[in-house]
């Protein structure tokens, strides 16, 4: 059986959109169980998170003692059914906040291909939903608890409901009530996890289409009497309970302090020069980037189709804003991709022009070299001999995943090649997250600190007394590993921790300080252990020190010895 019939069988129905996710759970799997978690903003999420189930109050969003109202509740309520579930917030693994991101990475392959299948064909929907779900951004986004792969979802299944129901007018069929109900609860579900994102890339794409088309009779068949009421029912009962409970801060803070700095400015030194996210784009889809040219080519030779119309206006005035936006991440671009994936995926129809070929070819292996660059400089920077072989077969599967697809497009074999770029290309994205990167010990600063102090019986989740006072250091990594209590101090409170028989962590520049605060205590403290390494938020070396609060009794003279040695002789 040939590639083209096995992709006609597994199109059919269903098998389309299941196949599509089953992709994206491939590609996202890794990660989530092997990546530490990450500062800062997955370690915030899944910090706030666990204080509400800490707590049991579901509406007020918190970061220890600090409110966060920065994005509305919806992932944190996803992260707490997915805790609730299958964990426990005392338990702090990290995976379990992660689910609903696999999930919504799922779910974003399963509708770009349901969409897709619509106005473009099955095959071409399986290919799609496909191409989106091996992305190196959302098998990316797929492991981080965060709000991305959820919104993507959710935005996704939104558009592609819309999809189906334009493709219905277009055809003269009824819409089915289940397809506007998916639109309708994709919609009110990307305003709860993060506020305007999603409405916006809807209303892009209507307002385009309806300037395309020159009429939007079609709108009046998304069910609007009874899909308000959904939207409605979903969004309004926590929006109007964290009014009251906040006497509306959360909204002014949200607008004043989150939203109003990305749109004047680059928030947080995040800023870069229009056009940035397009030179990034054969890098954002990895490992299908040989089918980019192709896309964009397809995009504007088929634009009188009405599937590449569609996606065309999903995907340019969406890409457009996020270019004009001062702030850039590479995240923002997600809800915009599956309709660059649909025209990669259409372009395959025809067999690609020569340009486009080579484009691809080159495109594919820069981008695989670059990746294999990636890994063999994490390795040199923080990784020790130890690491070479998982640092060698990460780097040779990037190098094969870019070189074979350039080597098979060229052949004039692109669905083949785009398989086999797919295949390696995922397989090298799951060594880099779940093999190599959890393995550079300098990087993971606080699962160390945190076995650190269980090694020495410091751990007040393990007994001891608590919370551990911290100066210098910071990372919501931490305070999501050691628990919510977790002391984050000046010298002074670090050495007022060790009087009151508590453990402390002083990072080396407070060294002094701490010593002298100690020192005006009448207290001396001696060090239980040591972690060094590289913290990557703010590129600063940190050495942080543990020091025992209770006494030394003379049982622990030789524990303490060896526990300090064995830290020292780490990285």
């Amino acid at each position: 059986m040939t590639l083209e019939s096995r992709l006609d069988d597994w199109s059919r129905g269903w098998r389309g959109p299941l196949f599509a996710a089953l992709v994206a759970l491939i590609a996202g799997l890794p990660g989530l169980f092997a990546m530490p978690p990450l500062d800062r903003d997955e370690s915030r999420f899944a910090q706030a998170t666990a204080q509400m189930l800490e707590t049991d109050d579901m509406v007020v969003i918190k970061f220890q003692d600090q409110p966060r109202f920065k994005k509305p509740v919806g992932i944190h309520w996803l992260q707490a059914a997915s805790v609730t579930a299958f964990s426990a917030a005392e338990d702090r693994g990290i995976w379990a906040y992660r689910l609903p991101s696999l999930l919504g990475a799922m779910l974003a392959a399963a509708a770009c291909a349901w969409g897709a299948a619509a106005l473009l064909g099955p095959k071409t929907g399986l290919l799609a939903g496909g191409i989106l779900g091996a992305t190196i951004l959302l098998s990316t986004e797929a492991f981080i608890a965060k709000t991305d792969a959820a919104l993507c979802g959710f935005t996704t299944l939104a558009m592609a409901a819309l999809m189906r129901i334009y493709a219905a007018h277009l055809a003269g069929e009824k819409v089915h009530r289940w397809t506007k109900l998916a639109f309708w609860v994709g919609l009110a579900m990307g305003v709860l996890i993060k506020g305007p994102v999603g409405l916006m890339v809807v209303a892009l794409s209507v307002i385009a289409l309806w300037i395309w088309d020159r009429k939007a009779v079609w709108i009046k068949d998304l069910g609007w009497g009874w899909g308000v009421t959904v939207l409605a029912a979903i969004v309004l009962p926590w929006a109007m309970m964290i009014t009251v409970a906040t006497d509306g801060a959360f909204w002014s803070t949200a607008v004043a302090g989150d939203l109003a700095p990305k749109l004047a400015g680059g928030q947080e030194s995040h800023g870069a020069p229009f056009g940035s996210y397009a030179l990034a784009a054969f890098l954002l889809v990895f490992p299908t980037t040989l089918l980019l040219p192709a896309g964009l080519v397809q995009g504007w030779t088929g634009r009188k189709e009405a599937g590449i119309r569609f996606a065309l206006c999903w995907l340019i005035p969406t890409w457009l804003v996020f270019e004009i936006l001062p702030t850039k991440l590479v995240h923002y671009t997600l809800p915009a991709v599956p309709a660059l994936c649909m025209l990669m995926a259409a372009a395959l129809r025809a067999p690609l022009g020569p340009i486009s070929r080579v484009i691809g070819a080159v495109l594919s292996a820069l981008a695989g070299l670059l990746f294999a660059v990636v890994a063999i400089y994490l390795q040199r920077e923080h990784g020790d001999s130890g690491d070479i072989p998982w640092t060698a077969l990460t780097a040779l599967l990037f190098l094969a995943s870019g070189g074979v697809g350039a080597v098979l497009i060229m052949r004039k074999t692109a669905a083949t090649a785009l398989v086999a770029a797919g295949a390696i290309g995922i397989a090298a994205h799951a060594a880099l997250v779940g093999l190599l990167v959890p393995r550079l010990e300098p990087l993971l600063l606080a699962p160390r600190l945190e076995k650190a102090l269980e090694q020495a019986d410091l751990a007040p989740r393990g007994g001891a007394p608590g919370p551990v006072a911290v100066t210098g250091y910071a990372e919501p990594s931490m305070i999501f590993l050691l628990g919510t209590t977790t002391e984050l101090t000046d010298p002074v409170g670090a050495a007022k921790a060790v009087a009151q028989g508590r453990p402390a962590v002083v990072e080396g520049r407070q060294e002094k300080a701490f010593q002298a605060a100690l020192a005006a205590l009448g207290q001396t403290a001696r060090p239980a252990g040591v972690v060094a390494g590289f913290d990557y938020s703010d590129g600063d070396e940190e050495r942080l020190t543990l020091y025992r609060g209770a006494p030394i009794r003379p049982e622990d003279e030789t524990g303490d010895e060896t526990a300090e040695t064995q830290a020292e002789a780490r990285p």
